[in-house]
């Protein structure tokens, strides 16, 4: 039934509904937001690695 599950021409298609959907004005807006949600996820991310690393050196210190 799903032999040849995701091709090329779907990713396509689902492109252009999103387009058609969300409209050309509004995509640029979304995927600077999306981009800016990443990198607050990323520095928080390492800023937890950090906190982790500081704890397991000196565990008193908390």
């Amino acid at each position: 039934m799903f032999r040849n599950g995701l091709e090329p021409w779907h990713l396509l298609i689902v492109a252009i509904v999103v387009i058609v959907l969300f409209g050309s004005k509004k995509l640029p807006d979304t995927a600077r937001a999306l981009g800016k949600s990443l990198r607050i996820l990323k520095s928080e991310t390492r800023a937890m690695e950090t906190d982790e690393v500081e704890e397991r050196r000196d565990p008193a210190a908390s």
